[in-house]
């Protein structure tokens, strides 16, 4: 049995659950949406506290408006609509700034790629090459 034929064995004995696992876990684009996850929790707290501390306020301070408002119903149970305003409030704000992310992003890679095809130049064939092709080609005509 070759090297290759074995190390081809071994690698399909590691196939499997847990190989795939591993495969997917390993791949490129799980690590970049993990650490998108990672910051997009920290940048969470961010915006929390804008919107609890200064947004909040300055909606309290016009008209006497109350964002931490509450609604008292039977049995003395109360609805927050306070803190569900908030976080409507926290969801369009990150939803703002996930969107100018994305358009800031899509505006690098498209950038990338249109100066990767400008930079590419048109292939020159050497004489050697256009010599070998005039060979072929008339090797061909022989036939």
């Amino acid at each position: 049995m070759s090297k290759k034929e074995k190390l081809d064995k071994i690698k399909g004995k590691s196939k499997g659950f847990f190989g795939e696992f591993r495969d997917f876990i390993l791949r490129g684009n799980v690590m970049d949406m993990a650490i998108g996850v990672i910051i997009g929790a920290a940048f969470q707290g961010i915006v929390t506290a804008l919107t609890t501390d200064f947004i909040n306020p300055l909606i309290n301070g016009l008209g006497g408006a109350k964002v931490g408002g509450t609604i008292k119903i039977y049995g003395g149970q109360v609805l927050r609509y306070g803190d569900f305003i908030t976080a409507v409030i926290n969801f369009l704000i990150m939803a703002l700034v996930l969107f100018m992310l994305l358009k800031i992003v899509n505006g690098i890679v498209e950038a990338g790629k249109k100066k990767k095809t400008e930079e590419t130049p048109a292939v020159v064939k050497s004489d050697e090459t256009i010599l070998l092709e005039e060979i072929r080609d008339l090797l061909k005509k022989k036939k």
